[in-house]
């Protein structure tokens, strides 16, 4: 095997969906400056996501419209038939 393949700075973080305010905590090596204050009391780094299983329409069986971006309005304005 070779040696240093993987990231040895793994870590809790915390991944919050910012669509519905679902949180959990699992381990990661990515990076961020943001920080957020667990259940535990305990402070850990912040990943925001867009869309999660708890949002997602595949596994909630709900279609959500999710526009954090206004990806949208740029398609609509982009593509608008003259």
């Amino acid at each position: 095997m070779k040696k240093d393949l993987h990231p040895k700075n793994y870590r809790l973080v915390v991944f919050k969906d910012m669509s519905n305010e679902y949180a959990f905590i699992t381990k990661s090596c990515i990076d961020t400056r943001e920080s957020i204050k667990w259940e535990d009391g305990n402070e850990y780094p912040l990943i925001k996501l867009e869309i999660s299983h708890t949002s997602h329409p595949f596994y909630t069986g709900k279609m959500k419209l999710v526009d954090t971006a206004g990806r949208i309005d740029k398609f609509r304005t982009r593509y608008n038939k003259k």
